[in-house]
């Protein structure tokens, strides 16, 4: 019988991290946007004050995946919420209970903080993903459409430049 364990990402992590940031990115067909390097990671998950958190998911001691999180607040509740921005369990673990594992985590952490919500974002086409999502009773928000903004658009609203449609 396997031990699974879910502790924090130490610093001692950080490659860890980026080897699953970079393994994730190949799964959602995006290599080439994952840009982030060992001090991106150590200045925002282990720096003085961290406004966002990971979880490493150990199978017999082996990582097999994680989580990146941070809190968030919603008007209309008056409470936190608790963010998924990244969940990675590697091909040959799933189907074994470590990405529950982890989701569970998160709830728990959710619960703890009295937050009124956990939610994170799936692509449209990953549909092992929304299938498992499914069956553990989130619900897709459909209503909302999700805005990004990046580059030099971001850049061009932050100075106040007119931006081309």
């Amino acid at each position: 019988m396997s031990t699974l364990n879910i502790r924090p990402a130490t610093e001692q992590d950080i490659d860890l991290i980026l080897h699953f940031v970079r393994e994730l990115a190949i799964y959602e067909k995006a290599e080439d946007e994952a840009k982030a390097t060992p001090e991106h990671v150590r200045r925002t998950l282990f720096c003085e004050h961290p406004t966002v958190f990971g979880l490493i998911c150990e199978v017999d001691g082996k990582a097999v995946g994680f989580a990146v999180y941070f809190f968030n607040y919603s008007t209309w509740q008056g409470q936190h919420g608790l963010y998924l921005e990244d969940l990675y369990i590697t091909p040959d673990a799933r189907g074994h209970g470590a990405g529950k594992a982890l989701l569970q985590r998160l709830a728990q952490i959710a619960i703890d903080k009295n937050c009124g919500r956990f939610e994170w974002s799936c692509l449209d086409w990953n549909t092992p993903s929304l299938k498992f999502y499914d069956s553990l009773g989130a619900l897709p928000q459909t209503e909302w459409i999700r805005y990004r903004m990046t580059g030099d658009a971001l850049q061009a609203l932050a100075s106040g430049q007119k931006t081309v449609s």
